[in-house]
């Protein structure tokens, strides 16, 4: 038995120093030296049109040699568009892993173009490469040599907009009853605000696309933005959730959807009375007439009206004109200059007579 058991000892002792040389073994080390780039073929084409209609067709397949990092491994790569060459600043139009060619739709390149800086309806030049990395964390990055093709984008539109339903508001709880747009700012794409009229007790919600329900925002504590992009649970009501509502009167609400805030004030509408006509004018339209909500005579809207490129106001007839530099959203002031139209659509125009605020909403963009 004595033996027994100093052989149990001695067994032990050789197994522990056995994990224990194993462990600091580290021969097996997966190290990586300097890698070989990866090799992006010249395109057989130097200008690329871009069709706007046809837009999930392929526009461009790019090939290359795969990058050589030493070791049997899996490769990410990333496509990169820039204005630039030396890719300052640049966008990704996809990635692949472990594939050595790719082929991007119209709507791909277009998109990676117009983020790529490139403005739409012109030939721009875009330097396209590839960009190597390994694993999840995308490590040991390298870069190919870059192409260069030159390109004619149409128009990228990406901007979201979103609209008023509740009985707090015109159209009441029927989510397609001309609701009213909210005003996007135009320095800070994220942030929406509505100054006018709210009815009393009323509560509201904020909606994508008017006739339908989702995505649907609200608020489940009263500070934060609530929502319900489809699928999953209606958040509840602004501005208070639950409760009697609010008083009847003037407030501005203003959303993030950046930060998922939200804000409802008072605001002093006294003494601020409204045109007695407003009429959209400029070299991208015929005179358009514009109408007023019912429930809130400071809102003025025009439905689905063409605008060609040029430039609009908004005549009061007394004859201010109102208007400003930035296209599709903006605070327009009296002589402020024209607000410019940059691509041709049927539009939805709505103007709030108590801030200036102006938004342009395409409808087919």
């Amino acid at each position: 038995m004595k033996n027994i058991k100093r052989f149990s000892i001695i067994t032990t002792i050789a197994l522990v120093l056995l994990v224990f040389n194993s462990c600091d073994d580290s021969s097996e080390k997966f190290e990586i030296g300097t890698p070989d780039a990866p090799v992006l073929q010249e395109l057989n084409f130097a200008r690329l049109e871009l069709d706007a209609v046809n837009t999930n067709n392929p526009a461009v397949t790019l090939n290359w040699a795969e990058a050589n990092y030493g070791q049997q491994a899996s490769v990410n790569y990333s496509i990169e568009f820039s204005k630039t060459e030396d890719f300052a600043e640049s966008t990704v139009a996809t990635t692949v892993t472990g594939k050595t060619s790719v082929t991007l739709s119209v709507s791909e390149v277009n998109t990676a173009a117009g983020n790529a800086g490139l403005n739409p309806f012109n030939w721009e030049n875009v330097y396209i490469r590839v960009n190597a990395s390994l694993g999840t964390q995308d490590s040991q990055k390298v870069p190919s040599n870059s192409v260069l093709l030159e390109v004619y984008p149409y128009f990228n539109y990406t901007f979201n907009d979103y609209y008023l339903v509740g009985d707090a508001t015109a159209p009441g709880w029927d989510n397609n009853n001309n609701n009213p747009a909210l005003f996007r700012d135009p320095n800070d794409a994220n942030r929406y605000f509505y100054t006018g009229f709210w009815a009393e007790n009323g509560h509201f919600k904020v909606l994508s696309t008017p006739g339908e329900w989702q995505p649907q925002y609200g608020t489940d504590d009263g500070t934060t933005v609530g929502a319900n992009l489809g699928g999953g649970t209606d958040p509840e009501r602004f501005p208070y959730g639950g409760g009697n509502g609010i008083p009847a009167g003037f407030y501005t609400f203003e959303i993030n959807f950046a930060t998922n805030t939200f804000s409802f004030e008072a605001f002093d509408a006294s003494g601020k009375t409204s045109p007695a006509s407003l009429t959209l004018k400029g070299s991208s339209t015929t005179d358009i007439t514009m109408n007023t909500l019912a429930f809130d005579g400071h809102i003025w809207y025009a439905k689905d009206v063409k605008l060609t490129p040029g430039n609009v106001e908004f005549e009061t007839g007394a004859g201010a004109k109102w208007g400003s530099s930035t296209s599709f959203s903006g605070v327009a002031t009296d002589g402020g200059g024209s607000i410019p139209v940059v691509v041709e659509d049927n539009y939805d125009v709505w103007f709030n007579d108590l801030t200036g605020r102006y938004i342009l909403i395409p409808l087919n963009l």
